[in-house]
């Protein structure tokens, strides 16, 4: 027997980035209400609070209310050990993709263990390819080829309603997966955001990275270890490697002098 899966709605959050129009915060609070979702987090928005983004909530007032605003991505999504970004347009690296369905089942399956986060960006231009590299995966909403372009809201109601429908179908279901019996919990998205910049200073002093000629070896690097989904003491193991690799550079530099 497998173990039930628990539905933690209060581990879900919907991350809108850079959001241009209040209108469109207030429609998809609505549509996160309407599907059980209650935390929204707004990076950047141009204007927030407003009373057009109140006059769109109808009854998800509530949720603006208790909307937090950050300053970038980054703080939006540091406790999250899953992050899965929104994106209409394909990247020059790929990134592991998930549809609309495995979106749902994947943020119900570990929103029981830690905070997860569903991320959509700006409406003109969706998310930076630097914002993008921040999630573990990529989602895209299959639509009409001669007319793609969905509303933020829509986009919003769309997902959201995945995850509710994976929630509705895991309360009588069974939990069987890999990670739901993993011995450590996964490492936060600030965790890894540390580890990515100690890697990078690393490489560096080695010479095997040269940040005036990347070429892409951050992002892929992003994607391997993203894609292989890093625990806490896999992180602790990493980042040792690391300290210990800079603490015999600074030896072998002390010795020469």
């Amino acid at each position: 027997m497998g173990r039930k899966t628990v539905i933690d709605f209060s581990n879900i959050r919907i991350v809108l980035v850079n959001t241009s129009h209040p209108g469109n915060i207030g429609a998809a609070a609505r549509a996160m209400k309407n599907m059980s979702l209650s935390r929204l987090v707004l990076v950047q928005p141009e204007e927030f609070p407003s009373g057009v983004a109140v006059g769109r909530a109808a009854s998800a007032v509530d949720i603006l209310e208790n909307a937090v605003v950050v300053d970038s991505l980054q703080e939006a999504i540091a406790d999250c050990a899953l992050v899965i970004g929104a994106s209409a347009r394909s990247r020059s690296i790929p990134w592991p993709m998930l549809s609309p369905r495995e979106t749902g089942a994947k943020i119900v399956e570990e929103s029981a263990r830690h905070p997860v986060a569903l991320v959509f960006g700006r409406e003109d231009s969706g998310l930076l390819n630097e914002e993008l590299q921040l999630c573990h995966y990529h989602v895209q909403i299959p639509a009409n080829e001669d007319y793609s372009s969905l509303n933020l809201a829509a986009a919003v109601m769309v997902l959201s309603y995945e995850v509710f429908q994976a929630a509705t179908e895991a309360q009588q279901g069974q939990d069987n997966s890999l990670e739901a019996g993993w011995d450590q919990e996964l490492s936060s998205a600030e965790q890894m955001e540390h580890f990515y910049d100690h890697l990078e200073r690393v490489l560096v002093r080695v010479d095997f990275h040269d940040p005036d000629n990347p070429r892409q070896l951050m992002q892929r690097l992003r994607r391997l270890y993203g894609r292989i989904r890093i625990d806490v003491m896999e992180m602790n193991i990493l980042r040792g490697i690391l300290t210990h690799i800079e603490k015999n550079l600074r030896s072998d530099k002390s010795n020469e002098e």
